[in-house]
């Protein structure tokens, strides 16, 4: 299973805007993708609830992976936003 860590780059971590655009793309991605804190448990990275209740902060290091086909271009187009500044 691809996976890749990335540190959340956006100021206010994934809520809001953020929250909503990494869930957009997530959502559009052929294969289901999963978002982790550093130890925590996944969770689906298409839910804007979901990504709020990680608490993934400025900073925070995050595991995005994803299984199937077109995983790998999943969790890379999923952790490119996680790691830009969207609120910029």
């Amino acid at each position: 299973m691809p996976e890749k860590r990335v540190a959340v780059a956006s100021k206010v971590g994934l809520h809001a805007r953020p929250a909503a655009l990494v869930a957009k793309a997530a959502a559009a991605q052929p294969v289901a993708v999963q978002i982790a804190k550093a130890g925590g448990d996944p969770v689906a990275a298409g839910s804007v609830l979901n990504l709020m209740t990680l608490a993934a902060g400025y900073g925070d290091e995050v595991i995005i992976s994803a299984e199937g086909d077109g995983a790998e271009q999943a969790v890379e187009a999923v952790a490119q936003l996680v790691a830009t500044d969207l609120d910029a």
